[in-house]
């Protein structure tokens, strides 16, 4: 029995990760018809489908504190059971200041991703950090999930039936976690908040920050800009551009733990290094292909590719840099990811109303992923020794 808990924790984080994650991507498949049903502007639609990825960033870092202090099982079950009133709550909204209120609350759903990795790392050696974290990883899925199932169920039941729904998943995911999971001891010597804030002072937790700004917050961008740009810029329905913005998820969230295989077998710089050259390239792309739909849905598809590859990556070294205090590096590091997802939708709105193309914005994402590519080579000789420091703290 002993032997199957690891892979138990991994199998239901990934769930409650996975559940967390439809309910944090709720209104991006839903925000055209919200749009239309509240006169919307395209800078408010963008700001709707930002706001839950706003306080759920901000909040990675002290939910990864909370995990490494009380346990992720007590600290899963009480962020699933937080959910569930605002979920009951957001079919009565009926002005937009109120649907953005729920929008930013339901954004603590995003905080189950640092969580998750926290309590899964614990239950594997370092060796096989990579690999297991890109599994449970796959709880990116419950994007992919809503992205599909959120428009279909939204055409038939409004509003009730998408937030009563999910409320309903999202209770029996919390009880299946808080029986079903389990929790290795806790240190008797409780970590103090000045222990974990250390991390702040390393440059590898800030570098690695950067680049999961860039290939976790472009994942998530994606994610929740997608089906607006397919409506706008090609004319889907709202159903089809859910369907394809879930294969985009599915693509990006199924490679996610060949990147941390391979980073486990040849470095994470390594694979960093395609990763970047990676996404410069695909930016490119979709940046003049705004009326080729082949070509855009190509640039997609190499861009949730390369962006899946550099998460896996990315988080093979999370855990090596400050042993005993992974929760607070998790938290760092996917909170940058996700402030990441919070930007450029706001900005592809800004410019979208002011210059009339989308254009801009893709430049700059190529721009930034060669700044990313420029920062790993120059990292490439650098040894981390601030781990031992850590420790003797």
């Amino acid at each position: 029995m002993k032997q199957r808990r690891p892979a138990l924790a991994l199998g239901l984080s990934t769930l409650a990760m996975a559940s967390s994650f439809m309910v944090w991507n709720v209104f991006s498949p839903i925000a055209g018809s919200l749009r239309e049903a509240f006169g919307l502007t395209a800078l408010q639609q963008s700001v709707l489908v930002a706001a839950p990825v706003l306080l759920g960033s901000v909040m990675r870092f002290p939910m990864g504190i909370f995990t490494d202090r009380f346990g992720g099982r007590r600290v899963f079950t009480s962020l699933l059971l937080f959910l569930v009133l605002p979920l009951l709550l957001t079919p009565f909204v009926s002005s937009y200041a109120t649907l953005l209120l729920s929008a930013f609350l339901l954004g603590m759903a995003g905080t189950a991703f640092s969580v998750s990795m926290t309590y899964v790392s614990k239950w594997y050696p370092p060796q096989k950090q990579g690999l297991v974290l890109g599994l449970a990883g796959l709880g990116n899925l419950g994007v992919a999930m809503s992205s599909f199932l959120v428009p279909l169920v939204y055409r038939q039941y409004g509003l009730p039936g998408v937030f009563y729904g999910l409320a309903g998943l999202i209770l029996v995911t919390a009880a299946l976690f808080r029986w079903g999971a389990g929790e290795l001891p806790l240190p008797e010597k409780k970590q103090t908040v000045q222990e974990s804030l250390k991390v702040l002072r390393f440059r590898s937790t800030w570098l690695l920050s950067l680049f999961y700004f860039l290939t976790f917050g472009g994942f998530v961008a994606f994610s929740v800009y997608l089906p607006t740009l397919l409506k706008e810029l090609f004319g889907m329905a709202a159903a089809d551009a859910g369907l394809a913005t879930a294969g985009f998820v599915a693509a990006a969230t199924f490679i996610r733990p060949l990147g941390g295989y391979l980073a486990d077998r040849i470095g994470s710089r390594q694979v960093l290094l395609g990763v970047f050259i990676g996404i410069a390239g695909a930016a490119l792309l979709l940046a003049f292909s705004l009326k080729d739909f082949r070509i855009f849905a190509a640039g997609c598809l190499l861009a949730g590719l390369c962006f899946g590859l550099g998460n896996g990556a990315v988080f093979k070294m999370v855990p090596e840099i400050a042993p005993g205090h992974t929760g607070a590096v998790t938290g760092v590091v996917g909170a940058a990811g996700g402030v990441g997802g919070f930007f450029p939708p706001i900005v592809l709105g800004l410019l979208r109303d002011s210059g009339g193309t989308y254009m801009p914005g893709f430049v700059l994402l190529a721009l930034f992923a060669c700044i990313c590519l420029w920062l790993n080579g120059a990292g490439r000789r650098m040894k981390e020794r601030e781990p031992a420091k850590v420790s003797a703290a």
